[in-house]
């Protein structure tokens, strides 16, 4: 058997979020509107940040399968780039304005960019508490020298 007859097989995709088997080019409206329902904060609700990186997920997961399929399509890699870029975006406003909504939608979608960004925020506070700590150390240490100064004065 000769390297060409062989199958390849593609990884799956979970069939929540999309189309029709047949055709997985894009998201459908009745994909979009299932996932608008998963993540929606209220019952009009279809622009939050939540749904907006939930449908964006969707798309990047769709994008992803077919450039493994397609390693010479460009323009779709340029798309995914900006989808992968909107995405972080919203990402951190979200992290930014509700921590805790952040955090859940991470878990439903299983982001691994979003454990990222939640590593590089404990990171920023923990060197602004070390910047805070070592601000009030010289604050004492000056306190101290003045009152040495009126000490010997005295």
């Amino acid at each position: 058997m000769s390297w060409f007859l062989v199958k390849r097989e593609l990884p799956t995709v979970p069939n929540i979020y999309y189309f029709s088997d047949k055709d997985k080019k894009m998201l459908t409206k009745k994909g979009k509107q299932k996932i608008i329902k998963k993540f929606r904060i209220h019952d009009n609700d279809t622009g939050s940040p939540q749904v907006q990186i939930a449908i964006l997920s969707a798309e990047i997961i769709q994008l992803t399968d077919h450039l493994k399929e397609h390693k010479h399509d460009h323009s779709s890699r340029r798309g995914l780039l900006k989808k992968v870029s909107e995405r972080r975006k919203l990402l951190k406003y979200l992290q930014k304005e509700d921590e805790t909504s952040f955090q859940d939608l991470a878990k439903k979608l299983k982001l691994k960019i979003a454990k990222k960004m939640i590593e590089e925020e404990e990171e920023k506070k923990r060197v602004e508490a070390e910047l805070i700590a070592e601000e009030e150390l010289m604050e004492e240490k000056l306190k101290e020298k003045e009152e040495a100064k009126k000490i010997k004065n005295n």
